[in-house]
């Protein structure tokens, strides 16, 4: 049985996420946005994690995304500087 993790939001969070959701330039914010929205509104985290997105993630990741805007707000949603995919080396 999957997790059940309750988001309470600010009207001022959520006006936050909405902006994000729907404007901010990079795609990864936009759909992290969007599932502590869904998750915020009563979805279950898991369920949101296999069919709520445009793409699957494992429900972990839901819940590292719960976590770090917990702890951190939109900067805990940010990909920290030296993570993800490494230039090509070029001689």
């Amino acid at each position: 049985m999957p997790k059940i993790i309750h988001l309470e939001l600010s009207e001022e969070q959520r006006q936050e996420l909405e902006v994000v959701r729907d404007h901010d330039a990079r795609p990864y914010m936009r759909g992290k946005a969007a599932a502590l929205l869904k998750v915020a509104s009563g979805q279950v985290a898991a369920r949101v994690a296999e069919n709520g997105l445009l793409k699957s993630h494992d429900p972990d990741v839901i819940y590292r995304w719960l976590k770090g805007w917990e702890a951190e707000g939109l900067s805990g949603l940010e990909i920290r500087k030296g993570r993800g995919r490494k230039a090509a080396f070029s001689p």
